[in-house]
């Protein structure tokens, strides 16, 4: 059992952030959570019956590496003052009814717009509808599910950020990094936006591609599904060096092996659960990169078709 890690230090009032968090699911929900309880302003974006809940009783978080704890929030259905960072927390298929959540007049001209979406296709909607310095990419390793509206269990032994953006004011990321990782998750700012995203992309679409289709776990997917795996894997990091990212096929499989084996993507876990699926966040966005750069993705191509055809 790792350590249960604890906020490292309470804000002061020169230091003490507004933070807007749209959508308190898994992910809102948790990064919601530490960051009030490491003394931060954090107002909540979602429906009425979330935002009464998360009002009511706060968010409960049963963490491995954070502790369980109850956090005092803020909510409300619309954004309706200036604050200093807005984190997207929502599933790529439901952004754009989302974002009317947070209108660019109230949010203010200099907040940060953070999302921690999958895929790499978001930033540009984001940057269409905001202030395109502003927006900040982040990937987050970690797993963390929304139970009930303000109910979060997050039962990874790690939380990782990789903050970046690579027209925004370093300064500005660097403020954000340091709230977050005081907070609790390990956060880093990185220099390069196009290769962060990629970095995930490359991991995240086999991944959730072959536990979505197979309906299995990762263990059960990395062996009885090897060389479909590795095939996927060596497709991605074709189209992810071609749209400047990293590409090792090597690594992916050994971080793959490393997981515990009952580990399920997001994806997979939408599919039994009758969600709609990041699809076309996912697959879709990797099949039209390798369109532009006219990158062979057979088994990739298959894949996609096969959950599509399935109704997904």
């Amino acid at each position: 059992m790792t350590a249960q890690r604890t906020t490292a230090r309470q804000t002061t009032s020169n230091d003490r952030l507004t933070v807007a968090v749209l959508g308190p699911g898994g992910i809102g929900g948790l990064l919601a959570a530490l960051l009030s309880r490491a003394g931060h302003r954090v107002v909540c974006l979602a429906g009425d019956e979330t935002a009464e809940a998360l009002r009511t009783n706060g968010i409960q978080v049963r963490s491995t590496l954070f502790g369980d704890f109850t956090a005092q929030v803020e909510a409300d259905t619309e954004l309706r003052e200036p604050v200093d960072a807005c984190l997207i927390a929502v599933k790529a298929t439901a952004l754009d009814a989302a974002l009317t959540r947070v209108p660019p007049t109230a949010l203010g001209d200099d907040a940060l717009i953070v999302p921690f979406l999958n895929g790499v296709e978001h930033p540009a909607i984001l940057r269409d509808r905001y202030r395109p310095d502003r927006v900040a990419p982040a990937v987050i390793r970690a797993e963390s599910t929304r139970v009930t509206p303000g109910q979060i269990e997050h039962p990874s032994p790690f939380a990782e950020i990789d903050l970046t953006g690579d027209s925004v004011p370093r300064v500005r990321l660097d403020t954000l990094a340091q709230a977050l990782d005081a907070a609790g998750p390990t956060t880093r700012v990185l220099p390069d936006e196009t290769a962060a995203l990629w970095a995930k992309m490359s991991f995240l679409a086999p991944f959730a591609l072959l536990t979505t289709r197979h309906a299995l776990p990762l263990g059960d997917v990395r062996t009885h599904h090897r060389e479909q795996l590795t095939t996927l894997v060596e497709e991605t990091a074709a189209v992810s060096r071609a749209c400047g990212g990293p590409a090792d096929p090597a690594q992916a499989l050994a971080r793959y092996d490393a997981f515990p084996p009952g580990t399920k993507s997001s994806m997979q876990r939408d599919a039994e659960a009758g969600r709609p699926l990041e699809l076309d966040a996912i697959g879709g966005a990797l099949l039209r990169a390798a369109e532009r750069h006219d990158i062979p993705t057979p088994v990739t191509t298959g894949l996609v078709r096969e959950l599509r055809e399935a109704g997904h």
